[in-house]
């Protein structure tokens, strides 16, 4: 067994139990204040161990590790959730996990939470946090958990019970009429919430689902300490002040409007004449890289979709219309166009690598609850380039590529983070290209030096990428730059090349 207190790992003797490979590895003060534990590699708590029945994983004490953070916001949101079913019983629960920077509870009411329902439920919650509760947790029958749920009126937990084959789970504090079922460790007593803070309301369609009813979103943070807190919630006031939708109305750079179209921007003179002088900087840097400059249409037969894997992988984003009998797919992206630039001409290993580029107009159906200003929207304006090469070409091509973005990150000012995000489960492509691919991004960043982080299985249905996240003045990440390598396209639509040898070879594609 081996058991990781604060990123230090210990390997248990032959019949010593974790409490004794932790009584030897921390002192009592630690042990009061901790609040989390790695068995094996995975987060327990006692009440998990003891219901499980398996004394050789029982954490016996609670340990500071960064895992800890995400467990105080578990832990409040279940006293969030006892504390509305308190107030509101009316108000049916579903799911409430931690999130990045704090936590969300998703209810069906009635009537919309008001600030004043919030003030209320954190005062709730105060109580159940100064009373110091221990957390239960209790493993139930299926059967008996749906009794249960069914007598309070709980559809939506009924609900998840159908896709559940096991015991169900249960915790609370000892104090609600109704237990909540939910997986992962809580902090042992609810005193162990020092500061935390309910921060907004939202809708959010049950299950993401725009065809299923609306609920209510309680969001909320919580912290190790109150200066954390505080700290927390001044970057939230001044990212408000910052809010690039307040800044575009008060400057008349663009507006949105509901007889347009949720998610469909409408660009102001001013606005219009920032992006026309963006652009055209776009432009001339990649002309002077080497790029050339390439447009393809808006609307494609939906056969060249169904060839590039778009149609089976990617057409719940896609927007699709018909001519004539015969079925079109809105472009989500540009790469298909640049692909029959390529294939228009017989090329030679002299005429690689190719380098489009296009400023291309796409559509892509989001959906409504995750709309959010310019930052995410059904039509935007991508920077897109798609690079064929020869193999010997493709890490100086990637690199290209990256060293780009860096001197236009640079160039204003920006600070970034690098990750790696791998195949995802819906993909396509050989394990063969997928591991070619795979390693030519490697190398490239282990060229450049640049650290990076494994976001496992984020890639693109069709290939991996680099994200390139740029960081703002509140320390916030957004996505920006990506830059892929991708064995499946030329493939598909049959891309080839003559080598010096005379023989017809498949080029090698990267985009960014």
């Amino acid at each position: 067994m081996l058991v990781t207190i604060d990123d230090k790992s210990l390997e248990a003797a032959a019949g010593e139990s974790c409490g004794q490979v932790l009584s030897r590895a921390i002192s009592g003060k630690r042990l009061k204040n901790s609040v989390a534990c790695l068995v094996d590699g995975q987060a327990r708590d006692p009440l998990y161990a003891r219901a499980r029945r398996n004394p050789a994983s029982w954490p016996l004490c609670w340990l500071i590790h960064p895992q800890g953070l995400a467990i105080i916001r578990h832990s409040t949101a279940h006293i969030m959730a006892e504390g509305r079913q308190k107030l509101f019983p009316a108000a049916q629960v579903t799911i409430g996990p931690a999130i990045e920077n704090g936590f969300y509870y998703d209810f069906a009411f009635e009537r919309p939470f008001t600030p004043e329902d919030l003030e209320a439920i954190e005062a709730e919650m105060q109580k159940s946090i100064a009373a110091n509760h221990p957390f239960s947790c209790t493993y139930v029958p299926k059967a008996d958990a749906k009794a249960l749920f069914a007598s309070q009126g709980e559809a939506y937990k009924l609900e998840i019970m159908d896709e559940n084959t096991k015991a169900i789970r249960f915790r609370c504090t000892g104090t609600a009429p109704l237990p909540i079922c939910a997986a992962g460790p809580t902090c042992p007593p609810t005193g162990m919430v020092k500061a935390f803070k309910l921060l907004s309301v939202a809708g959010a369609y049950w299950r993401g689902d725009e065809k299923r009813p609306m609920l209510q979103r309680i969001y909320g943070t919580a912290f190790a300490a109150e200066a954390d807190l505080k700290t927390y919630l001044h970057h939230l006031e001044e990212a408000k002040k910052r809010d690039h939708r307040k800044l575009g109305t008060q400057l008349d750079l663009f507006s949105f409007s509901e007889e347009a179209g949720a998610g469909m921007a409408i660009w102001h003179p001013k606005g219009e004449l920032i992006r026309t002088i963006l652009e055209d900087f776009e432009r001339k840097e990649h002309l002077r890289r080497g790029y050339q400059l390439v447009r393809g249409p808006q609307i494609l037969k939906r056969e060249l979709w169904e060839r590039s894997g778009h149609y089976d992988n990617y057409r719940e984003n896609m927007y699709f219309t018909e001519i004539d009998g015969q079925a079109y797919g809105i472009k989500p992206m540009n790469c298909l166009a640049h692909m029959l630039i390529y294939k228009s001409r017989v090329r030679s290993y002299r005429d690689l690598p190719q380098r489009y580029f296009e400023l291309g107009v796409v559509h892509r159906h989001e959906k409504s609850g995750v709309l959010h200003g310019l930052m995410r929207v059904r039509q935007f304006t991508q920077d897109d380039a798609h690079i064929l090469c020869r193999p010997d070409q493709l890490l100086e091509e990637i690199t290209g590529v990256i060293k780009f973005v860096q001197d236009v990150v640079g160039l204003f000012g920006f600070d970034y983070e690098v990750e790696l995000s791998t195949r995802p489960e819906k993909s396509i492509g050989s394990d063969e290209d997928w591991d070619r691919a795979t390693k030519a991004l490697t190398d490239a960043l282990e060229s450049l030096a640049l650290p990076y982080d494994i976001n496992e299985g984020d890639g693109a249905f069709y290939g991996p990428k680099i994200d390139i996240k740029l960081k703002d003045a509140l320390d916030r990440r957004w996505q920006c730059a990506t830059v892929q390598c991708d064995f499946t396209l030329p493939e598909r639509f049959d891309l080839v090349y003559t080598d010096a040898d005379g023989e017809r070879k498949r080029p090698s594609c990267c985009t960014g």
